[in-house]
């Protein structure tokens, strides 16, 4: 793995997705230890991915249109509920003090964000195979190799997003008309993925 792997990692992790908006979501709700929680729950949540692609269950859902569209819905499902949930939960997106949520929701939270994609599992086919032959040897352990160092530039970037989102957090939800935007645009977010994953093909 050279430094072209390095980048593209890189540059796929840094790109917003369902994961960075929940993960900012968390920040600003409930500032930067919960942004943080959500970035170690973003990054638990390629787990599965990386192992479907390892041990070929990526190749079911790249093989059966059910199996793709039965993950994708309940996916779609999950984003939309998250857009609701964000529109009707005021109190997270104001200056007050947000109820807390213990670290295990906000990680499972992050988890089914990713889980419910089957996107990346296919995405892990296509992308570790161009950095680790799959016909050697030690292509197993080279997967694993490359999906933990995804998992740790997930980890890193991600953690960045929450801690900015918490660093700010006072001062952009101490403004009522900024606030309001806030929480629609996070929720418009949701819906948009949601519609972008609905509409993706395998």
């Amino acid at each position: 793995m050279g430094l072209a792997f390095w980048i593209t990692t890189l540059v796929v992790v840094v790109t917003p997705g369902a994961g960075v908006a929940y993960t900012l979501s968390e920040g600003l709700s409930r500032g930067a230890r919960a942004g943080l929680v959500a970035a170690v729950g973003c990054t638990l949540g390629t787990v599965p991915h990386l192992l479907a692609a390892v041990t070929g269950l990526a190749a079911l859902l790249a093989a059966s249109a059910t199996a793709f569209r039965a993950v994708q819905y309940v996916g779609v499902a999950y984003l939309l509920f998250l857009a609701w949930s964000t529109l009707r939960d005021r109190s997270a997106f104001s200056a007050t003090e947000a109820p807390p949520r213990s670290a295990v929701r906000v990680i499972v939270g992050a988890i089914l964000v990713n889980l419910l994609n089957p996107k990346p599992t296919l995405f892990f086919v296509a992308f570790l195979p161009q950095f680790v032959d799959p016909t050697s040897a030690g292509a197993t352990a080279g997967m694993l190799t490359a999906g933990a160092v995804f998992m740790l530039l997930t980890l890193v970037v991600f953690g960045g997003y929450g801690v900015a989102a918490g660093a700010v957090r006072d001062r952009v939800l101490a403004r009522p008309r900024v606030t309001a935007w806030l929480r629609r645009t996070i929720a418009g977010t949701f819906v948009a993925l949601g519609v972008s994953l609905l509409l993706s093909e395998r």
